[in-house]
């Protein structure tokens, strides 16, 4: 299905906002996404709400739309829901898996191991994490997903910055990787867990800096 203009417009705006481009709390304005698009202000503002529901943004009273907050009961909130919806799509999709899901799984790792930027290595993370749940079949729960990775990577970005960022492989994922060629589905779906909630050591969650590295 081709994509609306508002969704390519929310697509755009949501980059921005987890790279830090647009930071906590920045005025998302339509007249001036409707000129930089090239759109009316519908679009523009059916952007906004599809950001509002991807929890990327919020509307204030007097202050209109603006890029949502980064503090902690919101960090706690993404990774507590992240982590048991996951391990939901994980066990259904660990017994569905075939040589096809793991070469795509492989790829995103490798993906990963070349990265040289932040940017490259968040986009190939966010791949290795779609290509591990998308055999479960789940669409709305992979849609739920898709969100919800998209503002975990804002916490990425966010101890990343306050932390530098080096090229590096995947230790956690390699973990998960090999339990499930094991059909140790038990040990897989608690090694997922376990790295999700990793992001809480990530950062000391109250936006004041981090607390341990990103994996």
């Amino acid at each position: 299905m081709a994509e609306t203009s508002a969704e390519r417009i929310a697509r755009v705006l949501a980059e921005r906002i987890v790279s830090g481009e647009l930071g906590p709390g920045t005025p998302l304005r339509q007249d001036r996404i409707a000129a930089e698009f090239e759109t009316s202000h519908v679009p523009a503002r059916e952007a906004f709400q599809l950001l509002r529901a991807q929890g990327l943004a919020v509307s204030e009273p007097r202050r209109g739309m603006r890029v949502a907050p980064l503090d902690h009961a919101a960090m706690q909130e993404i990774v507590e829901i992240r982590a048991a919806l996951e391990s939901l799509a994980l066990t259904h999709a660990a017994p569905r898996m075939n040589a096809n899901d793991f070469e795509k799984i492989q790829s995103a790792l490798e993906a990963g191991d070349e990265a040289q930027t932040m940017e490259e290595w968040e986009l190939a993370n966010r791949a290795f994490h779609r290509a591990l749940l998308a055999p479960c079949k789940m669409r709305k729960l992979l849609t739920m997903l898709d969100e919800l990775q998209l503002a975990s990577s804002r916490i990425v970005f966010f101890a990343s910055r306050s932390a530098g960022w080096r090229p590096h492989s995947s230790h956690a994922h390699r973990q998960i990787v090999g339990a499930l060629k094991k059909r140790d589905i038990a040990t897989a779906v608690a090694l997922l867990q376990r790295h999700i909630r990793g992001l809480e050591r990530s950062t000391d969650m109250s936006g004041h800096g981090p607390g341990g590295g990103v994996e």
